[in-house]
């Protein structure tokens, strides 16, 4: 009988002690072993620190993976905020050394998904008791993401008895972190039955991994082709006892995964940032530090810290809902590729502002936040890339839009007005303005059947991305305001902090829907379609109207970043 559990998404979740006490940990470890200059050293040389690694995942050491694996299995039993958390931590120290602890807990997941009890107490107690490291070989060179295309084959190979007692596995998988060397990799493979994983051991006969990529970035991570050639695994490799569930057991876990690799745009964005706040207080300029000049922090770090954290409140609140267990199967997993989305996109962003606000000195490799901007850039790409989150976002949300006859974001905003009602600083008003927005656009692609074209598609993905970040980040600012945020969230800014954050943000997402979405449609329609027509609910003049105050906002958190209220 497979047990289906989700182990990871269903863990009972680290006490706040015990979860400060492992970022502490982390950070000292990292610091430790590698300060920055050996960092970019490692960099330079495009070199993988695997002894650190390994001392990484050493449950003598740190056994910083113990998060990510049950406590049945010799983990901690950690919960999906815990992992955001520490994946965050991560990031900010090196995203490529994040990276490989990340796939040994990818690697894991079809196990914990799909394994049987015996099949866990070998692979995953390999994790929590010895530390293993494992690659997850699923990606192949011309599938990409798309799963189903992918053809490495796991052929059965039968007894005299007729029953399978082995599989012969041939294919190639490209862009595998830890691919070189993974003691254990989970390989994607199809069956007659349809794709199935498989765990391959690394000195099994025929398996083996080609030097790792030159990257752009992501230096200190290691990334490899493995090859198959008549991979001969016995029957007992397959996860699970039945073949054909690979895709079923991936998707499980894709709101969870994906909330991970946010955390790593979040965690390098917010690092990239805060060198970028600390350059420009030293950094003279025009008679005076940049830090005091609205013309940088208006541009180059207010509007990125806003963007940040208006990610991390999606977040959160995915990562809380995970972990009691709500959505289809608890997966959350459109409420995943929306945390990805825009948390990587707005650490990518953050990262190019923070070499811009650097000026010369941002754009030479002693200076981290070269380094960084360059690692970041693979969050938008892997674990589905950001034109495959606005798919799923929009597939998902446009059958919900349809199912509830045009009334899921029309109810999103009635919502916001009466949040707007009770506490009317934290622009709760402003995002029902944009949910109504989106509304009418999305109201408009259905008269005019404009989501035949894809590109429309992954506008309204986008789109709805920024809308629904918009009213969390307002129920966000509001429990800050109450006391009733989560425990676990770093609580860096105060209600007043935050109330201002959301504010912009609305303002920011209200007048991009209304002017985004009305440009795409006009463009999109036939001319004399009665979409255009449609359009007519957009509340433009009372959009356009709530950005009054958008300034004095702006000088607000530009004070509550540098210090500068009270004094």
């Amino acid at each position: 009988m497979t047990d289906t559990t989700m182990g990871h998404v269903g863990g009972a979740g680290l006490d706040l002690p015990t979860l400060k006490m492992m970022i502490e940990a982390l950070g000292d470890f990292v610091d430790e072993n590698l300060p920055p200059e050996k960092i970019l050293d490692l960099d330079h040389e495009d070199r993988c620190p695997e002894d650190v690694v390994r001392l990484m995942s050493d449950p003598d050491t740190l056994g910083v993976q113990l998060v990510f694996i049950p406590e049945a299995y010799g983990g901690m039993d950690g919960g999906a905020m815990d992992a955001y958390r520490v994946c965050e931590a991560m990031a900010r120290k090196d995203l490529g050394v994040a990276t490989a602890v990340f796939a040994t807990f990818l690697g894991s997941d079809p196990i914990v998904v799909g394994a049987t009890e015996e099949q866990k107490q070998e692979w995953l107690g390999a994790i929590g008791e010895r530390g293993v490291i494992f690659a997850y070989g699923a990606t192949e060179p011309e599938a990409g993401s798309d799963l189903g295309a992918m053809t490495t084959t796991a052929e059965p190979i039968r007894g005299d008895d007729g029953e399978i007692t082995h599989y012969k596995i041939n294919g190639k998988k490209q862009w595998i972190s830890n691919g070189s060397i993974a003691d254990y990799s989970t390989i994607l493979a199809v069956t007659p039955e349809g794709p199935t994983w498989f765990v391959v051991t690394k000195d099994t006969e025929g398996f083996s991994a080609a030097p790792p990529e030159d990257k752009h970035g992501l230096r200190l991570s290691n990334t490899a082709a493995l090859f198959l050639d008549d991979v001969t695994v016995p029957v007992s490799a397959l996860v699970g006892t039945a073949p054909g569930k690979g895709l079923v057991q991936a998707q499980q876990v894709f709101g969870y995964t994906r909330l991970m690799v946010a955390a790593f745009g979040l965690g390098t964005g917010w690092e990239c940032t805060d060198r970028a706040i600390a350059y420009s207080v030293d950094r003279i300029q025009g008679g005076g530090p940049l830090s005091e000049k609205q013309g940088f922090t208006h541009k180059l770090i207010v509007p990125h810290v806003v963007r940040l954290e208006a990610a991390r409140a999606f977040m959160e609140d995915t990562a809380d809902k995970i972990d009691r267990g709500l959505g289809e199967d608890g997966a959350m997993n459109t409420e995943g590729a929306i945390a990805k989305y825009l948390a990587t996109e707005a650490g990518n962003a953050a990262a190019d502002a923070a070499i811009q606000a650097h000026g010369g000195y941002g754009y030479t490799r002693p200076y981290m936040v070269e380094k960084m901007r360059r690692d970041v850039r693979i969050t938008t790409i892997y674990e589905g890339t950001s034109e495959i989150m606005e798919m799923t976002i929009a597939r998902d949300r446009w059958q919900l839009h349809l199912k509830s006859a045009g009334r899921r974001y029309l109810d999103l905003a009635t919502e916001m007005e009466s949040l707007h009602a009770a506490k009317p600083q934290i622009g709760a008003g402003t995002a029902a303005l944009a949910a109504r927005a989106m509304a009418a656009v999305l109201q408009a692609c259905q008269v005019g059947r404009l989501t035949r074209s894809q590109h429309i598609l992954f506008r309204l993905g986008e789109l709805i991305a920024f809308a629904e970040g918009a009213a969390v980040f307002a129920k966000a600012a509001a429990a800050q305001l109450d006391g009733t945020r989560h425990e676990k969230n770093p609580g860096r800014f105060d209600g007043a902090a935050m109330s201002a954050m959301s504010r912009v943000y609305a303002r920011e997402v209200a007048q991009r829907i209304a002017s985004d979405g009305a440009r795409w449609v006009a463009g999109a329609a036939d001319p004399g379609s009665p979409a255009i027509g449609t359009l007519s609910g957009i509340p433009s003049a009372a959009i356009l109207t709530a950005q009054a105050g958008m300034l004095t906002d702006m000088n607000y958190i530009a004070d509550v970043l540098y210090g500068r209220l009270g004094n």
